[in-house]
């Protein structure tokens, strides 16, 4: 299933510290980019009663899994979540939003069929994947899965993002492998994919990892 990036006009987007971000996803060629790691991401969601998404930020991903979910709970370290919720209501998406840490998540044991993080896990530490995954794990139903992309570390994606005024040595502490061996110690692997970049020859840039809870 190809599920394309639903989005907002620019300007509706509101609610996060950089909103300015948030205008990556409509620029030629690298808005491209931006838009299809998500895009994968959601790819993989099976879709049921509720998904958690880690660091939702300005909700990018809200008109996509509304038809995909019957509620979408969310998780975000630094955003406001009522200005966020006030972007959706208009569009009849009620999430329910709060602020927290993926580390000590406030959500019962067993609650979700999916938990998603877009360009998360690479902001913590190796040690601090274990206490994520833990977490992820203990709130995911029996036979749930968690749905995760991260970047992968090449030259052109360091490129790419320094052209972006960004230094992701400053802010990546976890590369993919280290985010894949973390999900492995407490979730079984359905897959993980790749991103090749665009145009393609300067390899892979992202990558989207599957894995589920066994039942």
């Amino acid at each position: 299933m190809e599920t394309k990036l639903r989005l907002l006009p620019y300007k509706e987007y509101k609610g996060v510290e950089k909103i300015y971000s948030v205008i990556f996803y409509y620029l030629p060629v690298f808005g491209a980019m931006y838009r299809r790691r998500v895009e994968l991401c959601i790819e993989q969601c099976k879709g049921g009663d509720s998904i958690l998404e880690v660091g939702f930020g300005s909700g990018l991903t809200f008109l996509n899994l509304n038809n995909m979910y019957k509620q979408i709970h969310g998780l975000d370290l630094t955003c406001d979540v009522d200005v966020v919720k006030g972007v959706f209501a208009p569009h009849g998406i009620f999430p329910d939003l709060c602020n927290g840490n993926v580390l000590e998540m406030p959500y019962e044991d067993g609650q979700f069929d999916t938990v998603l993080l877009i360009s998360i896990l690479e902001h913590l530490k190796p040690d601090e994947l274990q206490q994520a995954f833990k977490e992820i794990h203990r709130v995911l139903k029996p036979g749930g899965q968690v749905v995760y992309g991260v970047p992968v570390e090449r030259p052109f994606m360091v490129f790419m993002f320094r052209l972006l005024g960004y230094d992701i040595r400053q802010h990546h502490f976890s590369t993919e492998r280290d985010v894949e061996h973390a999900a492995e110690t407490t979730l079984r692997k359905i897959s993980v994919k790749a991103m090749k970049s665009i145009p393609s020859f300067f390899g892979d840039v992202y990558e989207i990892g599957n894995f589920i809870k066994p039942a």
